[in-house]
């Protein structure tokens, strides 16, 4: 494994790692798998770093399993409806928008995975294959499960209790269609996300912490049927010891900088 130096992040461009420049630059197929940090630096919070003053007091369980939902799901709704107006304010960040430039730029296939529930690779212009840990804005009926079309009235100022949308179908409360704790994954969306590992030449993940599972071992199956990985990541984490190389940078400095040099001698 290599390891390049920390990078400052008000440089631009940084340098990017001779090794990293030339696994991207051989690549024909290339997966992004993408965390928290890939949405950091546009201000989306991580989840546990989201709770804000209304809801310090109550644990992520209370908020993001079916238990929660169950015993309350005001509480629950007013928790989801303000992440939902949080990310509507928000804009894709240089990372996201270097993507999307890099897949629309021909000659490579760049497919993203993410474990982000945010619409901001969307937005920047990209096509998502998986969203494995659900999509926030796919609101559907928590009893029938039918998709909820309209638009939720989502209050200007959080509040601690909101009553959900009511589904147009049976009448029950509408959900987000996230992935609560103990929940199933949305269906093939893993599968999706494994295939798109095995058949790359270099896997690239991007600002995940890598102690979600299933989505952290996709890494260590890619490496292990010969694809090279990289870690994209300011902070050391649990994949880090697991993959090629490693380059100590944020997503909206690194991203944008290897997709220029890339764009500048190309192979």
């Amino acid at each position: 494994m290599t390891n390049s130096a920390p990078q400052p992040t008000d440089v631009s461009p940084i340098e990017v790692p001779t090794a990293v420049r030339e696994a991207a630059r051989a690549a024909r197929r290339v997966t992004v798998l993408t965390g928290a940090g890939m949405s950091a630096e546009s201000g989306v919070p991580t989840f546990r770093g989201a709770k804000g003053g209304l809801w310090e007091e109550f644990d992520p369980m209370t908020l993001a399993s079916q238990r929660g939902w169950d015993a309350d799901p005001d509480l629950v709704w007013a928790w989801y409806a303000w992440r939902i107006g949080l990310v509507r304010a928000l804009e894709p960040n240089a990372g996201h928008r270097a993507l999307a430039r890099w897949a629309n730029g021909g000659g490579v296939e760049v497919r993203i995975a993410t474990q982000n529930v945010d619409d901001l690779h969307e937005r920047a212009g990209s096509e998502v294959l998986a969203h494995v840990h659900g999509d926030l804005f796919a609101l559907r009926c928590s009893v029938c499960g039918a998709p909820f079309e309209d638009e939720p009235e989502i209050p200007a100022e959080p509040v601690q209790r909101l009553e959900p949308p009511l589904c147009g179908e049976c009448g029950e409360y509408v959900r987000p269609g996230v992935v609560w704790f103990g929940g199933m994954l949305p269906e093939g969306a893993f599968d999706a996300a494994l295939d798109a590992c095995l058949d790359a030449d270099l896997v690239l993940v991007v600002g995940t912490s890598g102690i979600v599972y299933p989505f952290a071992s996709l890494p260590d199956i890619a490496r292990g049927h010969g694809v090279t990985v990289v870690e994209i990541n300011p902070e050391d984490t649990d994949l880090s010891s697991g993959v090629d190389h490693v380059w100590r940078a944020t997503a909206a400095t690194a991203l944008p900088a290897l997709v220029e040099a890339l764009e500048a001698d190309p192979a």
